[in-house]
């Protein structure tokens, strides 16, 4: 049985352990509100930017655009993986990364050479460790990041997808659904192919029609490019709540533990107390009995 000093230094070392986790919990919980925020207002634009580009595609072929064009042999396959740059979330960084590493190993047994975009240290120190080929890693991104961050990787991805170093591109991310849910995400934004419509599709549902100026070829030429950055700065978006929402998770868990295994260290604790005691009073009457003896 473990001495009263031991248990009541491992008391004190769980109650300042909740400390710490209470305190992120409540720093996550700021955050978290500014990371919905922003990707609450930037989805509308988002949504609205890929109905609208569909549209637009729709009456397009691959000649109009590079980034239209379908190859008819896919040889190397790009994701672009984004995580968190710190730990302490639960599983949401491990859930993409093996989102990630799955799809690669799929891609590979497919016959395609894969290669990673990393953004977030999590991602590129799990890219590291595997077999791929790591093109870009951008281990402390996440931290402080904007469209500058999503421009600058959407450039490498569209000036390489041009080239014909790249056949096809993923992104990899987590979906930020609610508090409670954080789903991982695997979308394909290159090569750009408008959806198939459904012969079965009401005729409601497709009454808009637009009229665009200047011309479609125009057009493409620069909504294209955007229109990858605009989902990779979804992405980031989404991966940054969805991140702050699972650690919020993950502190209050611990924060509840914490309660758990002082409430059993307190027995465990007055149970140690009370045999010290008891014992005390077994020598005391042993010695009383010696003396009258």
């Amino acid at each position: 049985m473990p001495s009263l000093k031991d248990v009541e230094l491992k008391i004190k070392g769980v109650k300042k352990t909740k400390q710490i986790t209470k305190a992120m919990n409540m720093v996550a919980s700021a955050k978290m509100r500014s990371a919905q925020d922003r990707i609450e207002r930037f989805r509308p634009y988002a949504d609205k930017f890929y109905e609208m580009l569909g549209d637009l595609a729709s009456g397009a072929d691959g000649s109009d655009h590079p980034l239209l064009e379908v190859r008819e042999e896919i040889k190397t396959s790009a994701i672009v993986l984004i995580t968190s740059d710190r730990g302490l979330c639960g599983s949401f960084n491990s859930h993409m990364i093996r989102m990630g590493l799955k799809l690669a190993a799929q891609k590979t047994a497919e016959g395609k050479t894969v290669k990673f975009y990393c953004v977030g240290k999590k991602g590129c120190e799990a890219v590291r460790k595997s077999e791929y080929e790591a093109v870009m890693s951008l281990p402390d991104a996440m931290s402080h990041y904007d469209f500058g961050l999503a421009n600058n990787v959407g450039m490498d991805v569209i000036k390489a997808y041009l080239a014909g170093e790249l056949d096809e591109v993923t992104v990899v991310y987590g979906k930020f659904i609610n508090m409670a849910r954080q789903d991982p995400i695997a979308l394909e934004v290159l090569p750009i192919a408008p959806e198939e419509k459904s012969e079965e599709a009401e005729p409601a549902q497709s009454n808009a029609e637009y009229i665009y100026e200047p011309e479609v070829g125009g057009l493409l030429a620069e909504l294209l490019p955007r229109f990858i950055k605009v989902q990779l700065y979804r992405g980031m978006l989404d991966t940054s709540a969805s991140e702050h929402a699972a650690r919020m998770a993950a502190m209050d868990n611990a924060t509840k533990a914490c309660d758990d295994l002082v409430e059993n260290l307190t027995l465990v604790y007055n149970k140690t107390r009370q045999a010290s005691i008891t014992s005390d009073l077994m020598d005391i009457v042993s010695g009383a009995e010696a003396l009258n003896g």
